[in-house]
């Protein structure tokens, strides 16, 4: 992608968040590639392993889910076998806490490092607050999602439909009880996409344009972004506006 390149540079990451079969993930794949940027996914869960000293098995059970299912098994082991936990590994006491902690960090240096295209793990809340990213939303109706992933994946619509449910509810409640918000509060991006009607490689088209408007606003200052940017007042009384009783 040559157009703009040098205000795009400016930039620091993307986040994808995206609805379950919505597309968000081939969207990322596509968007990294155009860029050159670095794809951040799985890689994220494979770095808390490695950091935490525990098995990238183990640390996908606490990936974007309440609670992990390693927690779950243990919290029920510990009632039925006490005196076996005794001698349990220390990896197998990874926290839903010591995971979330980890990928805070982990977000936040690739964004440090620069040009990163960060899929989920509630990226958009982790650095909401940092003007050189740009966060983006991808759904689609339900049915497409539910289409999408039995083409995918190759499995039947019942299938399809229980696992676009499980997902979506799962990181629904993780980012709810890890970040009090919710994913689809529209104000937590700056662009949201539906693929229900346009195509991956357009989306992918769309996110560069507006990777590009959201750059060259780095040099102003926040009060001077936003609707009223180079507009006049009105001249005259908005048609829709009602006179309030005195």
């Amino acid at each position: 992608m040559n157009e703009d390149i040098y205000p795009i540079n400016g930039m620091r990451a993307i986040t994808i968040s995206r609805e379950y079969g919505s597309g968000g993930g081939e969207i990322a794949s596509r968007l990294a590639k155009r860029l050159g940027w670095d794809l951040i996914d799985h890689a994220i869960v494979e770095r808390v392993a490695s950091e935490m000293g525990t098995s990238t098995q183990e640390a996908e059970a606490h990936d974007e889910y309440t609670e992990g299912i390693v927690s779950r098994v243990l919290n029920s082991m510990q009632y039925i076998y006490p005196a076996s936990m005794v001698s349990a590994p220390p990896e197998a006491f990874l926290s839903d806490e010591d995971y979330r902690i980890a990928v805070n960090r982990i977000v936040r240096l690739a964004a440090a490092r620069g040009h990163a295209v960060i899929v989920g793990r509630a990226s958009q809340a982790i650095l909401a607050h940092q003007r050189d990213v740009l966060h983006v939303r991808i759904i689609a109706p339900f049915e497409k999602r539910v289409a999408y992933v039995m083409q995918r994946e190759g499995v039947d619509q019942h299938t399809a439909e229980s696992r676009v449910h499980m997902k979506d509810n799962d990181r629904r409640r993780y980012f709810e009880n890890e970040y009090h918000q919710k994913p689809e509060d529209a104000h937590l991006y700056d662009i949201v996409l539906n693929t229900s009607l346009l195509d991956l490689e357009s989306a992918v088209e769309v996110i560069c344009f507006t990777l590009q408007q959201k750059a060259k606003g780095l040099s102003s200052k926040t009060g001077e972004l936003g609707p009223a940017a180079g507009l006049s007042r009105y001249p005259g009384q908005p048609e829709d506006f009602r006179q309030l009783a005195s």
